[in-house]
């Protein structure tokens, strides 16, 4: 008998198109989540018609059925430093709950390259930008929403062949400087992931460590398919991870696998429920968002079960 799947699709998805957003915009896409005050907050990206993103917002009740604010939550900046690197768009936002702020990574598009900016807000109304956070090129920034050893900890993905396109750690005093870096995930050979892989959603806290849900990309004669995996960080030390061998998500329905870049499901965030499940948001083939629920127990089971080596 074939097994229930870890992830259950929300059977209304997609949860949101372009069709519902109150302004121009031809994606939907790679969101981060999070809970304030009582509702669901939701900011994603989307690209414009001359193909560069800007950053959009929404709040829902349920976590499921979102409305559109009328305007842009994030658009290119016009003040410096930001705006020179800010020039092709704003993309692939995560947010993370530090104190009583929360705290936005970013990517930063522009003929210089790819780089992570770090932006906050208190209210999901008025965002102040902080610092760029990385040189070019840098990708898929996430926070871990407490300090280890006086130090902040995100892990992130250097943009580049050279390792390659692996997941790293790194340490900050202040959420602005980053050091102390080392490389943490691997992709594995002829694996699911053998091309890339990158952080997803900003890790989850258990009782059992750290999830991170992770996407890994497979190269095939038809092009790439990203998949989502998961890991498991340790409580103390962060840089102890075990990362499952199999995939929990992978591009099924007629919307993750034809869009704007077929066969992709991408995570920007997830929500820990009270009830022990996990809610998870992903972009269909870069074009409409889908959700899905987790129990948070089974995730980490499945990360026990059978990992592989991390490098």
């Amino acid at each position: 008998m074939k097994p229930a799947p870890l992830v259950e699709r929300y059977s209304g998805n997609p949860i949101l198109t372009r069709d519902d957003v109150p302004y121009p915009v031809e994606t939907v896409h790679n969101a981060a989540v999070v809970k304030h005050d009582g509702r669901y907050v939701m900011l994603f990206r989307s690209h414009l018609r001359n193909g560069r993103s800007i950053i959009g917002i929404a709040d829902s009740d349920d976590g499921f059925r979102f409305q559109v604010r009328a305007e842009p939550f994030l658009v290119p900046a016009r003040g410096e430093p930001f705006a020179t690197y800010e020039e092709f768009g704003v993309e692939d936002p995560r947010v993370t709950r530090i104190g009583e702020d929360y705290w936005i990574t970013y990517s930063a598009y522009s003929r210089h390259g790819v780089r992570i900016a770090l932006a906050r807000t208190a209210d999901f109304r008025n965002v102040e930008r902080v610092s760029l956070i990385t040189q070019a090129d840098y990708r898929n920034v996430v926070l871990f929403p407490r300090r280890f050893g006086g130090r902040y900890v995100r892990l992130d993905r250097p943009h580049s062949e050279i390792a390659p396109w692996s997941i790293w750690i790194s340490y900050s005093p202040d959420l602005v400087h980053w050091g102390d870096s080392r490389i943490l995930i691997k992709p594995a050979a002829y694996h699911w992931d053998e091309m890339k892989v990158g952080p997803g959603a900003p890790p989850v806290e258990t009782p059992a460590g750290w999830l991170n849900i992770f996407h890994g990309v497979f190269k095939t004669m038809d092009g790439a398919v990203y998949r989502l995996g998961v890991a498991l960080h340790d409580l103390e030390d962060p840089s102890r991870v075990a990362v499952a061998d199999d995939w929990i998500l992978q591009p099924e329905d007629p919307w993750e696998r034809t869009g704007y870049v077929p066969n992709v499901v991408f995570t920007c965030g997830a929500v820990a429920e009270d009830d022990g499940t996990l809610k998870l948001y992903w972009g269909g083939a870069d074009t409409v968002l889908c959700a899905g629920v987790a129990r948070i127990d089974a995730v980490v089971e499945f990360c026990r079960r059978r990992p592989r080596p991390a490098l």
